[in-house]
């Protein structure tokens, strides 16, 4: 008597659709990357061309301690979710209240180099090309910046009220995939400005 054994057959994997938020803020960031490309190369091709100073050799100093400060807040923003993920909510609150410290550092530090480049060397957004160029290209990330941080700190508002809990967390995650292209775009920033257009 033989027995025939029937083959093992497995349910085929179920696709699930990504969180909406996700796809979104990524359906976003690839818009505003568009934006930012337009800019960059407007910099690029008009970086030399002005025909009156000051010129950017003249005039700019690299910020490193602010973008560190910038650059390092996309970690403390990482581990902050994690922790959120986790139900740790101390670790979260502190973690996102460095993010926004972190990010205002930056701010200030962009401030204070537009004060200085206007009331010590006179560089205005219609002095020149370079003038145009690097307050638009600077400016527009100035005011991603700016909206990140308010929308941090709405977030730390209800996290201080008990509001945000672990089951919000891929929510959280969507805000951080924001400050996340916001510093990567200072990276391109940062080196067509500081580096290249030198």
């Amino acid at each position: 008597m033989s027995t025939t054994t029937a083959p093992i057959t497995q349910a085929p994997p179920v696709w699930n659709l990504p969180y909406r938020g996700t796809v979104g803020m990524a359906c976003l960031i690839i818009a505003e990357s568009s934006i930012f490309t337009i800019f960059v190369v407007a910099y690029l091709f008009y970086v030399g061309k002005s025909l009156t100073g000051p010129t950017p050799r003249e005039v700019l100093e690299t910020p490193i301690f602010y973008t560190i400060c910038l650059l390092s807040s996309s970690l403390t923003i990482h581990f902050a979710a994690r922790f959120l993920e986790r139900g740790k909510r101390g670790g979260f609150l502190g973690l996102w209240l460095l993010t926004i410290v972190l990010g205002g550092l930056f701010l200030f530090g962009t401030g204070m180099e537009w004060h200085r480049l206007i009331y010590e060397h006179g560089l205005t957004i219609s002095t020149n090309l370079f003038g145009t160029t690097y307050y638009s290209l600077v400016g527009l990330h100035a005011t991603h910046v700016t909206v990140g941080l308010l929308m941090l700190t709405a977030v730390l508002l209800f996290g201080l009220a008990g509001r945000v809990v672990p089951e919000q967390s891929k929510r959280v995650g969507v805000l951080a995939m924001y400050w996340h292209f916001v510093d990567a775009v200072w990276v391109v920033v940062f080196t067509v400005v500081y580096v290249v257009g030198r």
